[in-house]
């Protein structure tokens, strides 16, 4: 049947059952992936997969259940287990079922261009990439992944009080991680970008980018460790922002978990940084007109000036402090409960080039790649030592590249100790994480800087 068919039948069968409010969501998701290895396909892997969760409020409580078929049989399993399931939640606050805001955005986040985008011409562009690559330095020696993903989703929100929302998203992205080989050094570079717009992947651009981020890296040497002047490199800067990105929850702070608990109003870095969350930006790849409990998304100031303006909710953690949701309830899918995220958020950039960041630093060092995020980073106490790759700067001139080091601080007091920003704005979606987060390079007063 189909999904108004299964809803009308489904909260008919809720209310006999002694279900209030009642809720829909429906998603189905198609992925394509495909890696290439010196010009044969490694694996590919095309998917398609749909389901629907039923949130509804018995005798007080929201009971969950979801299933992945539209049939008579799901009916009775969805009410059966939601019914089951709400005997169990004990929070003093419970989640409501949503009427729907005054008014949404208009945002069109999907490209039937790039819906026409056929798979051989996908593989097509990961071959040429692939050719440029190894045409561009004899140095080069293969590449340690080299991968194009495509996904289109669609999401759907209907409710007993009337709400019914819908909405489609795309978007294409390459990963490329070349390896090059000088004697017995060995390096690798990396390039990732998501987009909507399959015309802007030029092949010889994206191997350049890649092939010189590897090669840059050999002749690497030792520097004193001490603090330094630090250069967030956008990369570098964006992935550290996206591992400390929950302090900013309210779902997490209620828990205690962000030493931004009752923070808001108050300064908490610098006043040249602003942290917007953006969900209508053209080119974001979590943009959407609706959150996963139907409240309309909003533009929204996190940092202003460095003041900390809002922390991000649903309308749960909204309720238990006294606010207005700001459209950040998100479900990982249809299977998952509700919590916080961002959408599209990012450091605000300015004009100052990257070129110009590097040129004002006497002594420093650039951070273009960091690794063991997850590991090395408290976000409760906002404390990281974290491995990271780049350059050591001299009078303003990148000298060579550095040893593997660590760099150390603290979260918080980084905040505090940003000296300038860039204009270069790139965004990222690295492994396992929750929103798409952006930043420009920053340059940081001083870090503790240890190299191997």
């Amino acid at each position: 049947m189909n999904l108004q068919e299964f809803k009308d039948k489904l909260f008919q069968l809720g209310e006999e059952h002694g279900f209030t409010d009642m809720e829909l969501y429906y998603e189905r998701e198609e992925k394509f992936v495909c890696e290439l290895f010196k010009g044969e396909i490694d694996s590919y892997d095309t998917s398609e997969v749909f389901g629907t969760s039923f949130r509804g409020l018995y005798k007080g409580k929201m009971g969950y259940a979801f299933t992945e078929k539209l049939d008579e049989e799901s009916l009775s399993y969805l009410i059966e287990n939601a019914k089951e399931n709400s005997k169990f939640i004990e929070d003093e606050v419970q989640e409501e079922i949503f009427a729907g805001s005054e008014k949404y955005g208009e945002g069109n986040f999907y490209s039937a261009d790039l819906a026409e985008v056929t798979i051989p011409e996908k593989i097509n562009l990961l071959k040429e990439i692939e050719k440029h690559i190894y045409s561009y330095d004899e140095r080069v020696t293969g590449t340690d992944y080299f991968m194009l993903s495509s996904g289109e989703t669609e999401k759907a929100i209907l409710n007993s009080k009337g709400l019914n929302l819908s909405e489609k998203v795309n978007h294409v992205g390459i990963y490329v991680s070349v390896i090059v080989k000088q004697g017995d050094q060995v390096k690798n570079g990396v390039y990732s970008k998501f987009t909507r717009d399959f015309s802007i992947l030029n092949p010889k651009e994206i191997a350049k980018h890649a092939v010189e981020e590897a090669l840059s890296q050999l002749y690497a040497q030792s520097a004193e460790s001490k603090n330094y002047p630090v250069l967030l490199r956008n990369d570098a800067a964006s992935a550290l922002l996206q591992t400390f990105i929950p302090v900013f929850s309210a779902e997490i702070t209620q828990k205690g978990q962000s030493a931004l608990k009752g923070k808001t109003g108050e300064s908490i870095a610098v006043p040249l940084l602003t942290i917007i969350d953006d969900p209508f930006l053209e080119e974001g790849l979590l943009s959407s007109n609706f959150d996963s409990e139907g409240a309309a998304t909003v533009r929204k100031d996190i940092v202003k000036d460095g003041r900390l303006v809002t922390l991000m909710h649903n309308r749960k953690t909204a309720q238990k402090d006294g606010v207005e949701s700001t459209g950040n309830a998100y479900k990982a899918s249809y299977k998952g409960a509700l919590t916080v995220a961002p959408t599209n958020l990012h450091v605000v950039p300015s004009d100052q080039s990257y070129d110009a960041l590097v040129s004002s630093i006497s002594e420093g060092i650039i951070i273009t790649e960091l690794s063991g995020l997850h590991s090395g980073a408290n976000t409760v106490s906002g404390d990281f030592s974290i491995a990271a790759n780049g350059y050591y700067v001299k009078d303003g001139k990148v000298q060579n590249a550095v040893n593997q080091m660590t760099i150390a601080g603290n979260f918080y007091e980084l905040l505090n100790n940003i000296e300038a920003i860039g204009s270069d704005l790139e965004f990222s979606m690295g492994f396992m994480a929750i929103g798409y987060i952006g930043s420009p390079s920053l340059l940081i007063r001083e870090l503790a800087v240890t190299v191997e």
